[in-house]
């Protein structure tokens, strides 16, 4: 028999060369009793080569079972496939013949039979090497000439690495392999299965079927069919039915047929973002710490205001100073961050301009903004102490900004607060360019 003629003979659709292949070692395996292992993803038509070996071999006179593994409860699967005792179990009230014996000279065919229990692998492992059986609750004995034809979905090398099929069995069912393509594998076949559905859909419910325009064609050929011709049998039968067009276009079809180009995963960090998108984790915190500074400041005005204005439907001058010292104490820390924040990035960033021969102790480095350094002349840090190079920065941005206050703390990075603390443990505070009572007028607000 041809390949066309099993085609045809089979309802088989399709020219596709992976297609055509399956067909011919069935056809060429059929008249055999070699056991055969059928995989494919779920739903390319497994199920039409099980026949194919069994019409086209000496048992096609014989009887012909399917049986879907996964299926059967666990509890019954042994009782279904090799039979029991009047007794053995409960509510067995009389004894039955598994399918095993009801097949004697035919085909069994195990669908999913991944699924199988281990205990029940064994059982199907002695059949196929010996062609025996004993039924449950019994001690006898039976005989069986089956051919077992077995299909499944499941990657069985990957159950066998995880102790959930017996490798023996594995290649005992193995004897030939028969490997369906999936759908996307297949695409020159899609167009013609969606007319044949479209046409046996029309016949069977008495209506003119559905065709497709050209940007429709295009897209169900390149779209990934992950439940192969179930799936495009389903959405034909859907569009057949529901559709008043019969004419169906590419939007027609995409209400249809799910989005599954975009998916939503968690996106594992990879160091390379750094340097590709030119920001790193360094520069995020640095933000944040800022941000949160800011913060800090806004809800410091605002609680200001209030206790001003005497807005708040509470006592706010009962527990005003307890909001203002845990605020300055949440703004210290977060100085204290930024500061340390300042002194590492000055500490990598810095350190580069400065000869290979010169050794930089790490107390050295102060944490301030750095500025354009002159070409003709270079800082040395080298020659003096950590307090002396802070104290010469702090009078030189005082004097630049002539004694402005926020000017200068803006420009060390620092606030106004930290501003004056450090001007204070210094000894700096009567070098500033700043009158007393603009000093003594900032702590009181920070204070009432």
């Amino acid at each position: 028999m041809n390949l066309q003629s099993v085609k045809q003979r089979f309802g088989i659709i399709g020219n596709s060369p992976l297609l055509n292949r399956a067909i011919e070692i069935a056809c060429q395996v059929a008249p055999t009793d070699m056991s055969v292992l059928i995989t494919g993803e779920s739903g390319v038509g497994k199920e039409f080569f099980p026949k194919i070996l069994h019409h086209l071999s000496s048992r096609k006179h014989g009887s012909y079972i399917a049986i879907n593994c996964g299926a059967i409860p666990e509890g019954t699967i042994d009782s279904e496939l090799f039979g029991h005792e009047k007794g053995s179990f409960t509510d067995a009230h009389e004894a039955r013949k598994g399918y095993f014996e009801v097949a004697n000279g035919g085909t069994i065919f195990l669908d999913e039979v991944a699924e199988l229990p281990l205990s029940t692998q064994v059982r199907l492992l002695r059949v196929l090497e010996t062609g025996e059986f004993i039924k449950v609750g019994s001690s006898k004995v039976i005989k069986t000439n089956v051919r077992v034809v077995a299909a499944t979905n499941v990657n069985i090398p990957e159950a066998i690495q995880k102790g959930k099929f017996r490798e023996d069995l594995y290649y005992r069912l193995n004897s030939v392999p028969i490997y369906v393509p999936s759908l996307k594998q297949r695409k020159e076949d899609i167009e013609l299965l969606f007319k044949k559905f479209a046409v046996d859909f029309g016949e069977k419910y008495h209506i003119p079927f559905v065709q497709l325009d050209e940007d429709a064609r295009y897209y169900i050929t390149n779209y990934e069919w992950q439940g192969n011709i179930r799936q495009l049998k389903n959405i034909v039968e859907q569009i057949s039915i529901i559709e008043t067009e019969r004419e169906i276009d590419k939007s027609v079809i995409m209400k249809y047929l799910p989005e599954i180009h975009s998916r939503k995963l968690p996106v594992l960090f990879d160091n390379t973002f750094e340097n590709t998108q030119g920001i790193s984790e360094r520069e995020i915190l640095y933000k944040v710490l800022f941000d949160m500074k800011n913060d800090i400041n806004e809800l410091k005005s605002a609680l200001a205001k209030l206790n001003k204005n005497n807005e708040l439907n509470l006592n706010f001058n009962t527990h005003s100073n307890n909001y203002i010292k845990n605020i300055d104490h949440l703004e210290n820390l977060t100085d204290d961050l930024v500061e340390a924040e300042n002194v590492t990035t000055f500490n990598q960033n810095e350190a580069n301009i400065v000869n290979d021969n010169q050794n930089i102790d790490d107390k050295q480095i102060i944490n301030i903004p750095t500025e354009k350094k002159s070409k003709n002349k270079k800082d040395k840090y080298d020659s003096r102490t950590l307090q002396e190079i802070e104290t010469e920065v702090i009078k030189k941005s005082i004097k630049k900004n002539k004694g402005n206050k926020k000017k200068t703390a803006d420009e060390l990075g620092i606030s106004e607060r930290t501003l004056y603390r450090k001007c204070k443990e210094l000894g700096i505070e009567n070098n500033m360019n700043v009158k007393k009572n603009e000093t003594s007028k900032i702590f009181r607000t920070f204070k009432s």
